[in-house]
């Protein structure tokens, strides 16, 4: 299946070859906070890191404390929007 079609796709595609890499980005940390649903969606998703949330956080905030919460919430709906279309071509 083709997921870099799909809105967000592009980050989950590095997420997961990051988590498969053993490297801890915004884009593994954002996979392995979808994991359970992306597993359940038929995606092949490497062993997620612990405490995806808050460590995506503390990364967005170390890079700008004032705009942290807005991209959080941003990327959240981008891996949302990955799932629901995932949903619908699976």
């Amino acid at each position: 299946m083709d997921t870099a079609a799909l809105p967000g796709g592009d980050l989950v595609e590095h997420g997961v070859a990051d988590l498969a890499a053993g490297v801890e980005s915004v884009e593994a940390l954002l996979v392995s906070l979808a994991a359970t649903k992306l597993r359940r969606l038929g995606l092949d998703v490497p062993p997620a890191l612990e405490d995806p949330e808050l460590r995506l956080y503390q990364l967005l905030a170390a890079d700008g404390e004032d705009t942290a919460h807005g991209r959080y919430n941003a990327l959240v709906r981008r891996i949302v929007s990955f799932e629901r279309a995932l949903g619908c071509v699976s």
